[in-house]
């Protein structure tokens, strides 16, 4: 039997991002997953097709997400109907507290919803996925880590492992 993938795709121009999708990762292995992970700009659209769960991590402008993480959510509409029950879930870096790291998460979980996915919600550590403001500290690394292997479990839970 094979053992469940999560897919994260990320975009990071500082490395903020990045050090997050690293974590994230570290999480998800540490519960048994295989990961995949990607930068945006070698993502492909069908790569979504065979994860069961996916994870998008994006840096924040202008309280939302970049052009590219909004770009290939809006082209990920070439996949509707194909991702349902799949588990969801995002993570945002920004360059001050009040930066829209929340707003971005939403943004992504939002279309995750449309695309018929399990989103679940955290009841520490950032409700709707992890945020750093800056470079990721050691506390928000921790948060990362136990952020992917959570969406680890609920995978596990899913696919009765």
């Amino acid at each position: 039997m094979n053992m469940p993938k999560a897919l994260i795709i990320y975009q990071s121009k500082t490395g903020n991002t990045e050090a997050m999708a690293e974590a994230v990762e570290a999480g998800v292995k540490k519960e048994g997953l295989e990961v995949i992970r990607k930068r945006i700009e070698d993502a492909s659209l069908d790569d979504l097709l065979e994860p069961e769960a996916i994870i998008i991590g994006t840096p924040t402008y202008f309280g939302a997400t970049t052009a590219e993480v909004k770009k290939f959510i809006d082209e990920s509409i070439k996949h509707f109907g194909k991702l349902e029950g799949k588990v969801g879930a995002a993570f945002a870096s920004s360059g001050d507290l009040g930066g829209g790291n929340e707003t971005a998460i939403l943004d992504i979980l939002r279309a995750f919803l449309v695309h018929g996915m399990i989103i679940q919600g955290y009841t520490s550590g950032g409700h709707y996925g992890p945020v750093s403001v800056g470079a990721p500290s050691g506390e928000r690394k921790k948060v990362c880590i136990e952020f992917g292997a959570k969406v680890a479990r609920l995978v596990k839970r899913l696919h009765g492992r």
